[in-house]
This record gives C-alpha cells, structure tokens and sequence, in this order.
C-alpha cells in the first residue's frame, strides 16, 4: 500500500513538472535579431549603443549642485535648439549652391532671414540670460563656426557687427567659442549624457 501511494505520489509530481514547463514555454518571447554566419554557426548580432561612463561628481556645497543641475536643464532647453540651427544652416548653404547668382542668393538669404526670426524669437524670448549665452557656445559646437562667423557668413560683416553689438550691450559675444577641453569641459560631459539619452 505504501509503495503503491509513493508512485501515485511521483508520477503525479512528475507530471505536474512536466505540465508546469509545458505552460511556461509556451509564454517565451521570441526576438528577431541579424545573425552572422561563422564557420558554419550561426551567431545573434546585436549592436549595443555605446555607454559613456565618467568618473562620479563630487560637489563641495549644494550651490555647486544647484550649478550642475541648472546646467543640465539649460543644456536640454538648449541643445535641440543649437542643433535646429545647425540642420538649418547645412539646409541654407545647401540650397544657396543650387541659385543662379547673387540676387537670388541675397533674395532667399532674406527670406531665411525671416522665416528664422518669426520661427525662433518667440521661443528665444523664453529663455534666460545664462540658456542664450550656453545657445551661442552650443551653436559653435553643432556648427564649427561661432555664430558671429554664420551671421558673418550669410548676412554680411554689416549685420555680424550690428548683432555682436546689440548680444555686447547684454554681456553677451556671438564669438564666444565652445572649449570642450577647458572652460566648458563639465558642459561637454552633460552635453554627450543628454546626447546619449543617459541623463
């Protein structure tokens, strides 16, 4: 009677086990990914983003927090701009290649001129003293150019001067160059972060 039961008993947990990995495969999410093929094998592929890792801050007081945190706020209202701006000028050359001579060029030159200032001046008006002169160091990132040169570039020395006076009167220089080595080393750092999705 005891031997009968200890069966009864195993064959029902075997079973049981059996059943139990019958419902959990057949809830198994399958991924599709590319392969390479090895010497005969066959190999899942899966190109993972790179992952920056910096060495972890160490703030002094809670005004250098506050710093690096309003850092990282101003360079996430910022950067999509400077980069707008960027796709905007590759865009603007681009197409000032394709016109016949000058006064086409001067003609859409103005056009853009326009179009940029309705488009961006609500938005420009928004930001603060400090996110304006993180937009002009960011713009020399994106673009290699200062924004002086650009403005220099498709508008003309004459207003290049007109604008750097008017940015002067505020503190501000469209020539302030982006130091990514130097003064703005802790800016490219949050700057890749936030880039990378990673902040």
């Amino acid at each position: 009677m005891k031997n009968s039961l200890y069966i009864v008993f195993v064959l029902l947990f075997t079973f049981g086990l059996k059943a139990k990995a019958q419902t959990s495969s057949s809830h198994t999410t399958i991924y599709k990914v590319p392969v390479i093929v090895y010497k005969g094998d066959t190999i899942p592929c899966i190109t993972l983003r790179t992952v920056y890792v910096y060495p972890e801050l160490h703030f002094k007081n809670k005004r250098q927090r506050r710093y690096y945190n309003k850092l990282v706020r101003d360079v996430k209202k910022t950067l999509p701009i400077a980069k707008e701006i960027n796709r905007a000028v590759i865009e603007t050359y681009e197409y000032l290649m394709t016109l016949p001579d000058e006064k086409a060029r001067n003609q859409h030159i103005k056009l853009v001129e326009k179009g940029l200032k309705e488009q961006y001046t609500p938005r420009m008006k928004k930001l603060t003293f400090s996110q304006g002169k993180l937009l002009i160091k960011l713009v020399d990132r994106e673009c290699n150019q200062s924004s002086y040169q650009l403005v220099k570039a498709f508008m003309g020395p004459f207003k290049a001067g007109f604008y750097q006076a008017f940015a002067a009167l505020f503190g501000a220089s469209l020539k302030k160059e982006y130091q990514p080595d130097d003064k703005d080393k802790l800016t490219e750092r949050v700057v890749t972060l936030v880039e990378n999705g990673q902040l």
